[in-house]
Protein backbone atom coordinates (compact mmCIF):
# COMPACT_ATOMS: atom_id res chain seq x y z
CA UNK A 1 0.00 0.00 0.00
CA UNK A 2 1.27 3.83 -0.28
CA UNK A 3 3.69 4.75 -2.48
CA UNK A 4 6.06 1.02 -3.52
CA UNK A 5 9.49 2.84 -3.16
CA UNK A 6 10.93 5.72 -1.57
CA UNK A 7 10.53 9.15 -4.14
CA UNK A 8 7.28 7.57 -5.58
CA UNK A 9 4.04 9.29 -5.86
CA UNK A 10 1.57 9.77 -3.00
CA UNK A 11 -1.37 7.45 -3.75
CA UNK A 12 -5.15 8.96 -2.23
CA UNK A 13 -7.38 7.09 -0.38
CA UNK A 14 -10.60 7.46 1.19
CA UNK A 15 -12.22 6.43 4.26
CA UNK A 16 -16.47 6.26 4.46
CA UNK A 17 -18.00 5.44 7.74
CA UNK A 18 -21.87 6.16 8.79
CA UNK A 19 -22.35 7.23 12.15
CA UNK A 20 -25.36 7.88 14.61
CA UNK A 21 -25.19 12.06 14.05
CA UNK A 22 -23.29 14.83 13.33
CA UNK A 23 -21.54 14.96 17.03
CA UNK A 24 -20.23 12.09 16.67
CA UNK A 25 -19.18 11.93 12.93
CA UNK A 26 -17.40 15.44 13.64
CA UNK A 27 -15.47 14.01 16.77
CA UNK A 28 -14.20 10.91 14.90
CA UNK A 29 -13.11 13.23 12.15
CA UNK A 30 -11.03 15.35 14.32
CA UNK A 31 -9.72 12.44 16.32
CA UNK A 32 -8.13 11.15 12.85
CA UNK A 33 -6.75 14.87 12.06
CA UNK A 34 -5.19 15.10 15.38
CA UNK A 35 -3.67 12.03 15.13
CA UNK A 36 -2.44 12.89 11.29
CA UNK A 37 -4.65 9.54 9.84
CA UNK A 38 -6.81 12.05 7.73
CA UNK A 39 -5.89 15.47 6.06
CA UNK A 40 -9.71 16.10 6.34
CA UNK A 41 -12.89 14.86 7.38
CA UNK A 42 -16.56 15.62 5.19
CA UNK A 43 -19.46 15.23 7.71
CA UNK A 44 -21.83 14.21 5.08
CA UNK A 45 -25.58 14.05 5.65
CA UNK A 46 -28.31 13.46 7.26
CA UNK A 47 -28.64 10.13 5.08
CA UNK A 48 -31.40 7.59 5.28
CA UNK A 49 -29.91 4.12 5.32
CA UNK A 50 -31.34 0.99 4.67
CA UNK A 51 -29.49 -2.22 5.54
CA UNK A 52 -29.70 -5.67 6.85
CA UNK A 53 -28.28 -6.53 10.20
CA UNK A 54 -28.32 -9.98 12.03
CA UNK A 55 -31.07 -11.43 9.25
CA UNK A 56 -33.44 -7.84 9.91
CA UNK A 57 -34.31 -5.66 7.22
CA UNK A 58 -33.97 -1.95 9.45
CA UNK A 59 -34.03 1.55 8.30
CA UNK A 60 -32.08 4.17 10.25
CA UNK A 61 -31.24 8.25 10.16
CA UNK A 62 -27.31 8.62 9.81
CA UNK A 63 -24.75 10.88 9.08
CA UNK A 64 -22.12 10.18 6.59
CA UNK A 65 -18.01 10.50 7.57
CA UNK A 66 -15.53 10.77 4.55
CA UNK A 67 -12.33 10.81 5.42
CA UNK A 68 -9.31 11.99 2.57
CA UNK A 69 -6.02 10.36 3.32
CA UNK A 70 -2.63 8.47 1.68
CA UNK A 71 -2.69 5.56 0.75
CA UNK A 72 0.30 4.56 3.31
CA UNK A 73 -2.03 5.45 6.02
CA UNK A 74 -5.38 3.88 4.49
CA UNK A 75 -5.11 0.55 7.08
CA UNK A 76 -4.08 2.72 10.33
CA UNK A 77 -6.75 4.77 9.47
CA UNK A 78 -9.38 2.58 9.15
CA UNK A 79 -8.19 0.69 12.08
CA UNK A 80 -8.39 3.60 14.18
CA UNK A 81 -12.17 4.46 13.19
CA UNK A 82 -13.18 1.32 13.57
CA UNK A 83 -11.95 1.40 16.97
CA UNK A 84 -13.60 4.70 18.18
CA UNK A 85 -16.65 4.50 16.78
CA UNK A 86 -19.39 4.09 18.92
CA UNK A 87 -21.05 1.15 17.21
CA UNK A 88 -20.53 -2.17 17.97
CA UNK A 89 -19.25 -3.21 14.51
CA UNK A 90 -19.26 -0.22 12.00
CA UNK A 91 -19.17 -0.57 8.40
CA UNK A 92 -16.01 1.09 8.32
CA UNK A 93 -14.85 0.93 4.08
CA UNK A 94 -11.17 2.40 3.02
CA UNK A 95 -10.10 2.03 -0.57
CA UNK A 96 -7.27 3.89 -3.33
CA UNK A 97 -8.32 6.69 -5.54
CA UNK A 98 -7.63 5.97 -9.23
CA UNK A 99 -7.06 9.67 -9.92
CA UNK A 100 -6.28 12.49 -7.77
CA UNK A 101 -5.37 16.26 -8.67
CA UNK A 102 -1.89 17.25 -8.25
CA UNK A 103 -2.72 19.45 -5.23
CA UNK A 104 -4.71 16.89 -3.41
CA UNK A 105 -2.20 14.17 -3.71
CA UNK A 106 0.54 15.95 -2.67
CA UNK A 107 -1.50 17.15 0.35
CA UNK A 108 -2.50 13.81 1.05
CA UNK A 109 0.76 12.39 0.27
CA UNK A 110 2.40 14.66 3.13
CA UNK A 111 0.15 13.18 5.91
CA UNK A 112 2.83 9.53 5.91
CA UNK A 113 5.88 11.56 6.22
CA UNK A 114 4.07 14.03 9.05
CA UNK A 115 3.39 10.71 11.10
CA UNK A 116 7.50 9.14 10.11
Amino acid sequence: MGRPYPGAAAVSALVWCPCPDQETATSLARTLVEEKLAACGNVIGPIHSVFCWRGEISEAGEVGLLLKTDAALLQQAVARLEDVHPYDEPAVLGWQCDAAGEATAAWLGALAGMRG
